[in-house]
């Protein structure tokens, strides 16, 4: 089999050779480079795929401070390692690894004694519609995504009242199906509040895009981990999916953190029509990357039997699945019912300025959280919590089918 590297199959997969977002990352290249030069950043999750890509991309602008926090520190000691291995001159910049909760009291504590930021990247997140298969896995979604995320800003209210923010979110946060994009559609609520925007000192962003290929923990990077290990690969059949490139998806975040007006979020440019690509077709692509032919089966017990046999000659097992997971639907979207795009002076990215609402009903929703989890005593279900968020998502449709990816190969 072929070994290609993971941006070499990226730019395959999406047939992008060249970023998507270059011309406009161009464009705006003065700009960042006047606001990121000499200043001090902080990063929140910036040791996973898109964090990771976006640190990449703004240390050779010069920041003066660029401290990364992660609560992964094997991450973390990998991305250092290819940052001070790379070409770029970091001797003036203040590169800092911290390995810690960003919800922590020690995180606090590092806030306190650290200078003021003038940049906040958040990419702290769980990101898997699975994580909502069970009410313990739920709510630690909901820690991550939102209570952690609303107790971090009002630390850095109490610090720092001047500074840009920025927080990722998901193209499944627009007409959420599942917890894991209503989590994340209650954090922009949450950072375009009109208590926040209100804030004359504080500038808010966010973006929503596709999925990222072969980014950790995604359906790519287990199809070439599954290749490694001699197993069947496996997709969820007519299932529509939008691909970016670790680059891009880099470039999307930093064009938004630095260059997207106040109180709006940036997304892609990018056609249903032309764009989306079947998963099984992304599976069939990456096979044949690797000199190899899908062999369809929808049988799992034949697809692990068959491996050694389908290799001899020069094909590998894809299983195709139904979907029929909790949260999942057919396609993706990156604009939600009521939202319309906007023009932000780039070419391949369109802004939407979510709806402001008042803070209160979400902040009373963030202490019912924290009151459960804290409660060990306390009866909740994945039910209650369900109701709850429909009471904040006007038009909240959740997909339940009472099966989760866990039980899938």
């Amino acid at each position: 089999m072929r070994n290609l590297s993971i941006d070499k199959l990226a730019s395959l997969v999406t047939k992008r050779p060249v970023s998507l977002f270059q011309d406009d990352f161009d464009k705006k290249r003065a700009s960042l480079e006047q606001q990121i030069r000499g200043s001090r950043i902080l990063v929140i999750g910036g040791a996973g795929s898109i964090g990771s890509s976006t640190v990449r991309i703004l240390v050779p602008f010069g920041p003066s401070a660029l401290h990364v926090v992660d609560h992964n520190e094997n991450d973390l000691a990998e991305l250092v390692r290819h940052l001070r291995n790379d070409l770029h001159d970091i001797s003036s910049t203040d590169l800092r690894m911290l390995p810690l909760d960003f919800g922590s009291a020690l995180m606090h504590r590092f806030l306190s004694d650290a200078p003021d930021y003038d940049f906040i990247l958040n990419f702290a997140a769980l990101k898997h519609v699975r994580s909502e298969k069970d009410v313990y896995s739920l709510l630690q979604m909901l820690d991550v995504n939102l209570v952690k995320a609303a107790r971090f800003l009002g630390w850095l209210s109490e610090k720092q009242p001047a500074y840009r923010y920025f927080c990722v979110s998901t193209d499944k946060a627009a007409n959420p199906v599942n917890l894991m994009g209503a989590s994340k559609h209650l954090m922009e609520q949450l950072i375009f509040s009109r208590e926040v925007l209100a804030n004359p000192f504080r500038i808010a962003t966010s973006a929503r895009f596709a999925n990222v290929a072969f980014s950790k923990g995604s359906l790519l990077e287990s199809f070439l981990i599954r290749l490694n290990h001699r197993q069947p690969l496996a997709a969820p059949e007519k299932t529509l999916r939008y691909f970016v490139t670790p680059l891009e998806s880099g470039q999307i975040c930093v064009l938004a953190a630095f260059c997207a007006p106040n109180g709006h979020l940036l997304v892609p440019n990018l056609n249903p029509d032309k764009d989306m690509t079947y998963l099984e077709t992304m599976a069939s692509m990456v096979l044949q990357a690797h000199g190899l032919e899908p062999r369809i089966y929808r049988d799992e017990a034949l697809a692990r039997k068959n491996v050694a046999e389908d290799l001899e000659e020069g094909c590998y097992p894809l299983l195709l699945t139904p979907l029929d997971t909790s949260g999942e639907k057919s396609y993706e979207e990156f604009v939600g019912a009521g939202e319309t795009t906007v023009d932000v002076g780039m070419d391949a990215l369109s802004g939407i300025r979510p709806i402001s609402k008042p803070a209160d009903p979400l902040i009373a929703f963030v202490k019912y959280l924290k009151e459960v989890i804290a409660d060990p005593d306390r009866v909740i279900t994945k039910e209650d919590i369900l109701e709850r968020m429909k009471g904040l998502i006007p038009g909240f449709e959740h997909i339940e089918t009472g099966k989760s990816l866990d039980e899938r190969m």
